[in-house]
């Protein structure tokens, strides 16, 4: 048994002398999921998840924390796979997903707060994805997948299944996800959705929560056309009456997601790509007296999270913001206010009480994840925790934004963090280190990586690039029909403000990413000859490719506007792959990824691994046996960080 995370409270603060970061600091980093404010809001519940080397697991906990004091307590121990603590109406019961000891399927416990032991109360053959009480408490709808087709005992029968929108790594057809409810005391669970769509995806980052109108006589959903993510951007809003009746579709602009009634009222808030345009970011729209709008216009911006405020009035909203991350009040009828979080950068999960107390995770530039609490939208953020405390005794390295004009006038930006020990006046060699997505931002939020690269006296820096979700609609849409030479441009731009600076060495200058960022690593050091050397994880290297076997194989389709097997699209998406191109890359190169990678599967590496090689570009290549595009145990996560680094160092030092 791991103790409890609460004693990590006790953790000591500022050492006499700050020590180095060392990569063994990655697996004491503690990080904090979920927030979940009382309804009265004076408690939080929290998912605290610490790395355990022994096991190579995550040892999870719910935490409970007095909004007044900090005080905190575990909840739950020895619980895997924990998710989605959520408050009863009355706040008297939590709920949360955990994985049964009996079946190994995560199921809905439900723990009274005046005392007892948590008890399940589904028992879903395949587990539960999401869930949400009833208005009274009574009643929990939730999603879960149906179970696969069987075969019949004793008799032989082919395993073919149909090929379609499923990726290439795929073993047997998916069955779709249904809506059920079930009594929150437990009992038998009545399945409430039928036919052939599904209520979720096989590729899914987090199954959309269904969500009951207040008076329990409806619930809304996602939709989406089947159980595969290459789809999901047709998904829909349906509705559904707990008593039992065929569901009926309440919105139909494709697209649309995370449907989430009003507290005190019939209107319907959900998220679509605004106007219905994947390159766009996502709006939040409203569906009240027969009118939808998007609330959130004004803004045009990617908003990634968003909660009711009490009243039904307004709607809390998180997003990307420049080189932070903010929250802003959106009245439904008027512009958004962006609250004053200091030097806080917000994560998206945020929850909000009856009285419109907000509890949020956030970090600084060089704190780790806390708890805060904001009595209201206009109080200033408040720290609750001090889970991460051992960081302070660390001497970190500045950390600070940047910004320039790219060639055809973009206002961008990025972040720079400067080598530990820097001295005006001296040389030192630079890593560039691109986000994914690339519907992704990098923020001046602490960040081990760049962290650990500045430890060794390398500086870093974190360009954004068109195509991020930070600076508005129009950069994130600027990567339409141009995801390469564009953003290429950009980061060359960023670059060449980091070097105006003064204090890097250029001849010692590599570039380094994973996903997208991988990509942009194959396309940079393919048409720039800049780079003393490269790092290059899960890299997209071949868009036609991508297309073909990965999950998501539809969204590539946005950024073109057509098939790359249909003569009008033919070339676009050849020119801008970087395999194109692979002849002409110099820098000697790092490439890691995971096996079962369903996102960019590990033949883009194999290809990019073996068109280096045949050159005579100095290469080496790793590979993990995990089925995730990025490892997620502390073992490899800390393995990938030492090749990184040691990578770099080895060509720029």
């Amino acid at each position: 048994m791991f103790a409890s995370l609460a004693a990590l409270v006790s953790i000591p603060g500022l050492a006499a002398s700050p020590s180095t970061l060392q990569l063994s600091d990655l697996s004491k980093l503690t990080s904090l999921k979920e927030p979940q404010i009382s309804p009265d809001g004076k408690w939080i519940a929290v998912i605290v998840s610490v790395p355990d080397l022994a096991s190579n697991e995550r040892q999870q906990e719910i935490d409970l924390v007095n909004t007044s004091t900090g005080a905190r307590r575990a909840l739950t121990s020895h619980r895997k796979q924990l998710s989605m603590p959520r408050w009863s109406p009355d706040g008297s019961r939590l709920a949360f997903i955990a994985e049964d000891a009996h079946s190994a399927q995560a199921q809905i416990f439900v723990l009274p707060m005046n005392g007892g032991d948590a008890v399940s109360v589904t028992s879903a053959a395949q587990g539960v994805d999401a869930y949400d009480w009833s208005p009274d408490g009574k009643q929990l709808a939730f999603i879960a997948q149906d179970e696969a087709t069987k075969l019949e005992p004793g008799k032989k029968q082919g395993d073919a299944f149909k090929v379609d929108h499923n990726q290439f790594l795929m073993r047997a057809a998916q069955a779709p996800w249904n809506l059920w409810v079930v009594a929150s005391q437990g009992g038998a669970a009545k399945r409430l959705t039928q036919g052939t769509g599904s209520l979720s995806t096989d590729q899914q980052d987090d199954t959309p929560t269904p969500s009951w109108r207040r008076d329990g006589q409806s619930i809304a959903f996602a939709q989406f056309p089947d159980p595969y993510w290459g789809t999901s951007f047709k998904s829909v809003i349906a509705q559904v009456a707990p008593g039992g009746s065929a569901s009926a579709v309440l919105v139909s602009d494709q697209g649309s997601m995370d449907p989430t009634y009003a507290p005190d009222s019939d209107a319907l808030a959900f998220l679509r790509p605004r106007g219905g345009d994947q390159n766009n970011g996502n709006a939040v729209y409203v569906a009240e007296h027969g009118a939808i709008r998007d609330v959130t216009q004004d803004l045009a911006r990617n908003i990634q999270r968003y909660a009711w405020l009490p009243g039904g009035s307004a709607l809390l909203l998180e997003g990307a913001d420049g080189t932070t991350a903010s929250l802003w009040r959106q009245p439904l009828a008027g512009k958004a206010q962006k609250l004053d979080l200091g030097d806080v950068v917000a994560h998206p999960e945020i929850s909000v009480s009856r009285q419109g107390a907000i509890a949020f995770v956030g970090s600084t530039a060089v704190h780790p994840d806390e708890l805060y609490l904001m009595t209201s939208a206009t109080a200033k953020p408040r720290r609750l925790t001090d889970i991460n405390a051992f960081v302070d005794g660390v001497a970190l390295s500045r950390t600070t934004s940047i910004d320039w004009k790219s060639t055809d006038g973009f206002q961008e930006d990025g972040v720079l963090t400067y080598p530990a020990g820097y001295r005006d006046g001296e040389k030192y060699p630079l890593a560039l280190v691109i986000h994914g997505g690339p519907q992704e931002a990098s923020s001046v939020a602490f960040a081990f990586l760049p962290q650990w690269l500045a430890a060794q006296g390398i500086a870093v820096f974190q360009p954004n690039y068109r195509g991020s979700t930070n600076l508005g609609d129009a950069y994130q849409h600027a990567i339409f029909r141009d995801t390469a030479d564009g953003p290429g441009k950009d980061v060359m731009a960023g670059l060449a403000a980091v070097e105006r600076l003064g204090f890097v060495d250029q001849q010692r200058v590599g570039v380094s990413g994973w996903s997208y960022g991988g990509f942009m690593v194959a396309w940079l050091t393919s048409h720039y000859d800049t780079w003393k050397a490269a790092v290059a994880g899960a890299p997209l290297t071949d868009w036609v490719m991508d297309y073909t076997i990965s999950y998501y194989q539809q969204g590539d389709i946005f950024y073109f506007g057509g098939s790359p097997w249909v003569d009008k699209y033919w070339d676009i998406w050849r020119t801008q792959s970087p395999i194109a191109y692979a002849r002409n890359v110099k820098a000697p190169t790092l490439i890691l990824g995971d096996v079962g990678d369903p996102d960019v599967p590990l033949v883009n590496s194999y290809e990019w691994y073996h068109a280096l090689r045949d050159n005579g570009v100095p290469v080496e290549f790793y590979a993990y046996p995990a089925d995730t595009h990025f490892p997620h145990d502390i073992v490899r996560t800390s393995d990938v960080y030492r090749r990184w680094e040691e990578w770099l160092a080895r060509y720029l030092k």
